[in-house]
C-alpha cells in the first residue's frame, strides 16, 4: 500500500501543477486578447476581469491538489482527508481526473492504508 500511497501523492502533485499551467494560460490568452488594438472600450476591460477570475479559479482548484499529494508524501492525515475530498469533487473531471479520482478513493479508503497514517503508539 506504500507505494500505490506515492504513486497517487505524485500523480495529485503532477495534476496540480498541470492546473496551475493552464490556469497561467488562460490568463495569458485572455489578457493578451485583451490588448489587441482598436477593441473598443469595454471588452478589454471585460477580458481583464475573466482572465484574472478564470486563473484564480483554476489556481483555487489546483493548490489543494498540490498540498494535499505533499502530505500525502510525509503521511500527514489531514493530506489524506483533503485528497479523500479533492477525489470526490474529481470524479466528474472525465476522463483523467475521474481516473484519478478512483484509484484515489479505492486505495484511500483501506483500511490498511489508513493504518499508514495512525501515529504508531
Amino acid at each position: 500500500m506504500e507505494r500505490h500511497v506515492q504513486l497517487i501523492s505524485i500523480l495529485w502533485i503532477i495534476y496540480g501543477i498541470l492546473g496551475l499551467a493552464f490556469a497561467f494560460l488562460v490568463f495569458l490568452v485572455l489578457f493578451g486578447i485583451s490588448l489587441i488594438p482598436g477593441m473598443g472600450t469595454i471588452a478589454p476591460g471585460i477580458l481583464r476581469i475573466v482572465a484574472w477570475v478564470g486563473s484564480l479559479f483554476f489556481m483555487a482548484i489546483s493548490l489543494p491538489q498540490i498540498i494535499g499529494g505533499i502530505g500525502l508524501i510525509k503521511h500527514q492525515e489531514w493530506g489524506r482527508i483533503l485528497i479523500l475530498i479533492v477525489s470526490f469533487f474529481h470524479l466528474l473531471s472525465f476522463p483523467l481526473g475521474t481516473a484519478l479520482a478512483i484509484y484515489s478513493l479505492v486505495i484511500l479508503l483501506k483500511e490498511e492504508t489508513a493504518g499508514l497514517f495512525r501515529p504508531a503508539a
